[in-house]
């Protein structure tokens, strides 16, 4: 019973998948789908997520990919609940019907992205810290092992991971729980380690990780200072671009006619983003040294400001979806796949139409979910307002790990913004 209950619920938080005809997509999809078609190593994404979705989809469907996706959330969310004392069957699928209605939940749990493997994460390391005790041996080794592919699969889930980790060791210094929550992030790392030497032949969890950090600090305006006052003398590559700069990150980093991927002269640039990494890492310390309160200044506006901005508008776009996707599903999947991407409703308007018809219930849900959580952190015993005040640090630290150090993006904060739906619906009186 309780098996076709994580089942079913599994299937209701697909269900723009079945309305789209296919799994949804974007445009990084094709790069992850790259990383086991190609097979190749891509220099700006972690070797993981590719790996995972292929495990579920062998290369026959993405189908298999989103459904193991929504079984796993599903698992979760019935753990979570167990350990609460508030899982039955039919709990279970109303709280699944109710996250996939009023919450972003199903729009990340259906996408053939890492998307889905942020809450995951999270999910995995509050059960190990605050629910051990209740938690079987096969249980904790399947969320370790779990919690540690899903920190992995992007880079920005290391430190809401790491956040965790000290929330947990806060209250008088408890390691016990601190060394559960973090066994998922050491295993990421080791995986992180491991995939780098292999694939790029260096000891590092991004080995080029710093290029993005640059176009950040470029765009804010501190690292765009630097560069002014230090050139021409340093000569850097960037110092014949000063009179371009700053510029919008996005644009920096992938623009076709941009300082990274053309040079002065006009001549294209392959992996220009790869190949600026080492110069990256230069202007990044010395900006840090020249204007350090700016960067914290600049990091905290962009995460107050992702904090806010959480929707399902990135998700709903088809743009690109055709270059960069469409070639890999050619390359390595059987015919009907290619023919089901043409089908789908995302490549016309009746996706985009049918998500913008619900997504204003998301940010009423959010709202109405904070005075649940503070009447639910007041009145519920320990292993509750352990919960809870996780899932919030969880959310708090992702906009500032998306917004401050990356750039602001509807999508980063809704993969993971409906774990405060989750702890207003776990905070409720039930009976048990």
């Amino acid at each position: 019973m309780h098996l076709a209950a994580i089942l079913a619920g599994g299937l209701i938080l697909l269900w723009p998948a079945f309305f789209n005809g296919y799994p949804l997509l974007f445009s990084d999809s094709g790069a992850f789908l790259a990383q086991t078609v190609v097979p190749l190593m891509i220099w700006d994404k972690p070797w993981i997520y590719g790996p995972f979705a292929w495990i579920f989809h062998q290369h026959v469907s993405l189908w298999g990919t989103i459904l193991a996706q929504g079984a796993i959330v599903s698992h979760l969310l019935w753990l979570l609940a167990r350990v609460l004392g508030r899982a039955t069957p039919l709990r279970h699928l109303t709280l699944c019907a109710g996250l996939a209605l009023l919450t972003t939940l199903p729009w990340s749990a259906a996408l053939v992205m890492p998307d889905i493997l942020a809450p995951v994460a999270v999910l995995a390391a509050v059960l190990l810290g605050w629910a051990w005790a209740a938690l079987g041996p096969g249980e904790r080794l399947w969320l370790i092992l779990l919690g540690s592919v899903a920190t992995a699969a992007h880079l920005s889930h290391l430190p809401v991971m790491l956040a965790l980790v000290v929330l947990a060791l806060l209250p008088r210094l408890r390691w016990w729980r601190g060394l559960a929550v973090a066994m998922p992030l050491l295993g990421a790392i080791l995986l992180l380690l491991a995939t780098n030497i292999a694939g790029h032949g260096r000891i590092a969890l991004s080995p080029y990780g710093s290029s993005f950090l640059l176009a950040r600090l470029i765009a804010d305006g501190p690292a765009a200072r630097t560069i002014a006052a230090r050139c021409p003398e340093a000569g850097w590559y960037l110092c014949a671009f000063t009179d371009r700069l700053p510029m919008d990150a996005d644009t920096f980093l992938w623009a076709p006619d941009s300082p990274v991927n053309r040079a002065p002269e006009g001549t294209p640039i392959f992996l220009g983003g790869m190949l600026l990494a080492p110069e990256a890492g230069a202007i990044i310390a010395e900006t840090l040294w020249r204007e350090p309160w700016a960067v914290l200044q600049a990091g905290l506006g962009n995460g107050g400001r992702q904090l806010v901005t959480a929707g399902i508008g990135d998700i709903l776009d088809n743009r690109h979806l055709g270059l960069a996707v469409r070639p890999r599903l050619v390359q390595g999947f059987p015919p009907s796949e290619a023919a089901a991407f043409d089908a789908a409703r995302q490549q016309g308007p009746e996706l985009a139409e049918a998500g913008r018809a619900i997504a204003w219930l998301h940010p009423l849900v959010l709202l109405l979910s904070l005075p649940l959580l503070a009447w639910g952190w007041l009145r519920g015993d320990a292993r509750m307002r352990g919960v809870l005040l996780a899932l919030v640090v969880a959310v708090l630290a992702n906009a500032w790990a998306t917004g401050g150090l990356s750039g602001v993006h509807a999508r980063y904060q809704a993969r993971i913004a409906w774990l405060l739906p989750l702890g207003a619906w776990l905070a409720l009186p039930w009976r048990r």
